[in-house]
């Protein structure tokens, strides 16, 4: 297996294999969290939190692991983590955690997470498997926190509505309000709308992708069809 350089892990994780777009992983939080901003972004840091520290820990043992409990000692590792994810935010942020309820335990079974510590993790080292959980957990919390921000402003007509859920009275007047007198769309803010809005988050990625492909096509230089270079050795007269 080819090592992947330090910019290629980047671009995998915010980009080319993101893991709410491309590989289309942990779709059950994801739809059912997003309603509001602080709701993404809570979810999206335990997340992030959970692959970093599962990454750099089943990189740590991929030697010392045999093959029969290799998936159990993963499943482990990750519920480790998912257990002191679990106690931060009850200690810190406990309303957030009663409002994301079963979705916080739940990210033991999360395929992203898992799929990451079987595939990448356990074939690395700490230091490039440590990078792949950071930036595959940036790139969910980025879709998070961008079909958040989309469903809480159209559904309705805020952005950063409790905020002070998660960093406190400091940020209890950072809700923005764009519309005056904005009529709520319900369908925004149910299940529904966090399927259309994923939907298409994901066609716009692949619509720059497409488009990122024919500009690279057409700024390859052109050649004639039929057309030969001929070779000429010796004098011409």
């Amino acid at each position: 297996m080819a090592t992947k350089t330090s910019s290629e892990i980047i671009r995998d994780g915010l980009w080319d294999n993101n893991p709410a777009l491309v590989q289309v992983l942990g779709l059950c939080p994801l739809l059912a969290v997003t309603s509001t901003v602080v709701n993404a972004i809570g979810l999206g840091l335990a997340t992030l939190m959970v692959l970093m520290g599962s990454n750099l820990a089943v990189s740590l043992i991929r030697n010392f692991v045999g093959e029969s409990v290799r998936l159990p000692a993963f499943v482990m590792i990750i519920a480790s983590f998912v257990t002191c994810a679990e106690l931060l935010m009850q200690a810190y942020t406990y309303e957030l955690y009663q409002i994301l309820g079963i979705f916080i335990p739940l990210i033991v079974t999360n395929c992203a997470i898992l799929g990451r510590a079987d595939a990448f993790a356990s074939r690395n080292a700490p230091g490039p498997a440590l990078l792949d959980g950071a930036m595959m957990g940036a790139g969910f919390l980025v879709v998070l926190v961008i079909l958040g921000g989309m469903r809480e402003l159209i559904g309705q007509g805020t952005l950063f509505v409790d905020m002070h859920l998660l960093l406190g009275p400091m940020a209890a007047d950072w809700v923005i309000e764009p519309f005056g007198n904005y009529p709520d769309m319900l369908f925004m803010v149910l299940p529904p709308g966090a399927f259309v809005g994923l939907g298409l988050l994901i066609a716009l990625k692949n619509g720059i992708d497409n488009h990122l492909k024919e500009r690279q096509k057409a700024d390859q230089p052109s050649t004639i069809p039929g057309s030969k270079r001929v070779r000429v050795t010796g004098n011409v007269s």
